[in-house]
C-alpha cells in the first residue's frame, strides 16, 4: 500500500505543556459526575435497570478483528499500530441520549470499539488490563470547546431526561425538516443533529470521529472509522425505515449484518501545531490529512441479541481511558471524561448487580 505521507507537514512531539487545565475544573468534573447519575437514576426508577449516562440504547453488538497495516510509516507506526498484528474486538453502535428513547428521535450515533489483547505500558488504574478503547461519534468536531460548557450541555440533558417522548418525536421530526433545509443550501447544524435533528439513515453507513485527540506515541492525534467494504459503503446516507418502529435502527444492523460480513478502515490525523490542529479546543477540524493504519473486519453475525446485550451494556464499560500509554487521552474534555465515566460504570454495576471487568479474551461470546 502507498501512505500519502510524501509531502506532510511534519508532526508535532507531544509536551505536557500542550495540555492546559480549565478554571474549576475539579468542579466540573463533580457536576458532571452528579449530572449523569440522575440521568441514570430516572431511567433506573423507571425500568428497573441502569444504563450508561450518556450512549444508553446500543443498536448494535459487533464481534471483529482488527488487522494493523504492515509497513506503516515510521510516524504513523506508534503504539498499537508500531507492528503488524491482529486482535479480536467488540464495536457497539449507539446513539447519545441517557434514556431509551423511539428511534424516531434521531441522534447523533456512536460507535465504541474495544480492541482485547493489547500489549504496552498501562496508565496506573489499568494494570493487568489488556484493552484499547476507541469512543467514537459520527461527526468530525465535539460540540463544545471547553469541559465547563459540555457540562451546560449535560444539564439541558438531564433535564429533559423521561420528559414527554411523544412530543421529542414531533421535535425531531421538525428539527430534521430544519436541518434538510440548512443541508439544501450546504450547511449543517450540529446543534439541530444533536437535539434530534439527524437524518434517519442507516447507522453502519455513518463514519465515526474520535473528535477529541489522544498521544499517538511521540505525537497527536484524532481518529476515524470509514465503511470500505462495498455492501456497507453503499449504506451511507441510505434511508432508514423508523415508522412505528422503536427500535428500528437495531433492526436495520441485524438484517444487513446476518447477511453481510463488514469492513471498515481505521485512519489517523496527526496534530501539526496548536493553532490548527489544537489540543484544548475539540470544536476544531483539524486540516491535516488522514492516513490508514489499521483494518476492522467483522463477520457476518447476528448483529444484536438480548444475550449479547447482557455481555456488552451490562458487563463492559467503553470508555478512552482504557488505554495503553502511547494512546493516552488528551485535553480538558477527555479529563473530565475519566472520573465521569469510572462513576457512571460504578453507578450501573452497583444497580443492576453485574460486575464490570475487562475482558481478556472473547471465549465466552459464542454462548451469547
Amino acid at each position: 500500500m502507498d501512505f500519502p505521507t510524501r509531502h506532510l507537514k511534519q508532526p508535532l512531539p507531544y509536551d505536557p505543556s500542550y495540555e492546559v487545565l480549565e478554571e474549576d475544573e475539579a468542579e466540573t468534573i463533580a457536576s458532571l459526575q452528579e449530572q449523569m447519575r440522575d440521568i441514570a437514576g430516572i431511567v433506573h426508577k423507571d425500568s428497573g435497570h441502569a444504563p450508561r449516562g450518556v450512549h444508553a440504547k446500543s443498536h448494535g453488538l459487533l464481534r471483529g478483528t482488527l488487522r494493523v497495516l504492515d509497513n506503516l510509516p515510521p510516524d504513523y507506526s506508534q503504539g498499537l499500530f508500531a507492528a503488524s498484528g491482529e486482535y479480536p474486538v467488540v464495536m457497539r453502535l449507539s446513539t447519545t441520549p441517557g434514556d431509551l428513547l423511539d428511534d424516531k428521535v434521531s441522534t447523533p450515533r456512536g460507535m465504541a470499539i474495544k480492541v482485547i489483547g493489547v500489549p504496552g505500558e498501562r496508565l496506573a488504574d489499568g494494570q493487568g488490563d489488556v484493552t484499547q478503547d476507541f469512543v467514537m461519534v459520527n461527526g468530525p468536531t465535539f460540540q463544545t470547546p471547553t469541559a465547563k460548557k459540555f457540562l451546560g450541555s449535560v444539564k439541558l440533558l438531564a433535564a429533559t431526561t423521561d420528559k414527554a417522548p411523544g412530543l421529542k418525536k414531533a421535535l425531531s421530526a421538525a428539527l430534521q425538516g430544519a436541518e434538510k433545509v440548512i443541508e439544501a443550501v450546504g450547511g449543517e447544524s450540529a446543534t439541530l443533529i444533536s437535539m434530534g435533528g439527524h437524518p434517519e439513515t442507516h447507522i453502519l453507513g455513518e463514519t465515526f470521529f474520535t473528535q477529541v485527540p489522544v498521544l499517538f506515541g511521540r505525537y497527536m492525534a484524532k481518529l476515524q472509522l470509514v465503511p470500505v467494504s462495498p455492501e456497507l459503503a453503499m449504506l451511507k446516507d441510505q434511508p432508514v425505515d423508523l415508522d412505528h418502529k422503536p427500535n428500528g435502527l437495531r433492526g436495520a444492523v441485524v438484517d444487513f449484518m446476518t447477511e453481510h460480513a463488514a469492513e471498515w478502515e481505521l485512519r489517523v490525523q496527526l496534530c501539526t501545531d496548536l493553532d490548527e490542529t489544537p489540543i484544548e479546543d475539540p470544536t476544531v477540524e483539524w486540516n491535516t490529512p488522514w492516513v490508514a493504519v489499521a483494518r476492522i473486519a467483522a463477520p457476518a453475525q447476528a448483529g444484536w441479541t438480548h444475550g449479547l446485550s447482557v455481555l456488552v451494556d451490562d458487563g463492559m464499560q467503553f470508555s478512552p481511558w482504557h488505554c495503553i500509554a502511547a494512546h493516552r487521552p488528551l485535553g480538558s474534555i477527555m479529563r473530565v471524561r475519566r472520573a465521569v465515566y469510572a462513576a457512571s460504570a460504578r453507578f450501573r454495576a452497583e444497580r443492576n448487580g453485574t460486575p464490570l471487568a475487562e475482558p481478556h479474551n472473547l471465549d465466552h461470546w459464542q454462548e451469547h
